[in-house]
């Protein structure tokens, strides 16, 4: 069988990190590199079986990376502390296993709870991530914002669900939008980009109406009103930082 090192990167998730490690029983080895937490996220990893290792915060990529480099096995399935795999997608994985590699990488749809409900359009779903991979052969590549995997090969796909928790409530989601706003703003700024008035005035309603009528957010109801004002939020607030 093939062994598998799942890696979550942690920052303060004292209250999340024990369930995520539970859910990974499929995996040979779990390993949290945490970014100096300051709760008890690197305690509780590891009476719940994780080796942890402190690694100062590099920026999404260079973390992911640096914790394929200390696993002990060559097959990485990376998620995040707010993430766990459905027991469909384990059992997928604990097959695959058992079978001969075929591809470089692996991709699974994700699936986000919501205010208590699971998203089924809006564009959050099926959201198809890569997160298992041959280290040999791929690498997280991306700015301090969005990273993506790299693969140098096939990707093939599992059909099981990576479950996705990201929101502890409203004010979670609103506190975020701010956060990766200004990462983004301050990133956009580095490269050289300029604030575009229009996009300000305009951006914001189409990407309302791109979530909410084009991704089909209005088969998910209210919850779908919700991920479009949000994303038109995060425009807004991209972009009038930018101007700034």
């Amino acid at each position: 069988m093939t062994p598998i090192t799942a890696i979550i990167i942690t920052h303060n998730e004292e209250e999340r990190i024990a369930e995520a490690i539970a859910s990974l029983s499929c995996c040979d080895e779990i390993l949290v590199i945490d970014s100096e937490s300051t709760d008890r996220t690197r305690e509780i990893a590891s009476q719940s079986g994780a080796r942890v290792i402190v690694h100062a915060w590099e920026g999404f990529a260079r973390q992911k990376n640096f914790g394929a480099e200390q696993a002990n096995h060559d097959w990485i399935l990376s998620i995040d502390a707010d993430e766990r795999p459905s027991i469909e997608l384990a059992n997928e994985i604990v097959d695959w296993k058992r079978r001969p590699r075929e591809s470089a990488a692996r991709s699974m749809p994700r699936r986000v709870s919501y205010f208590g409900a699971w998203i089924n359009h809006s564009g959050w779903y099926p959201d198809r991530k890569i997160r298992l991979f041959d280290r040999r052969v791929a690498k997280w590549r991306g700015d301090s914002v969005h990273e993506s995997l790299d693969a140098n090969g096939p990707v093939a796909q599992f059909h099981g669900d990576l479950l996705h928790f990201p929101y502890r409530n409203w004010t979670d989601h609103l506190e975020r939008i701010d956060r990766y706003t200004q990462i983004a703003s301050d990133a956009a700024r580095q490269t050289g980009r300029r604030g575009n008035p229009l996009m300000l005035v305009a951006g914001p309603p189409v990407s309302f109406l791109r979530t909410f009528v084009i991704r089909l957010g209005f088969m998910d109801g209210w919850r779908g009103a919700l991920i479009a004002y949000a994303g038109a939020r995060y425009v807004f607030l991209r972009e009038l930082r930018i101007l700034r």
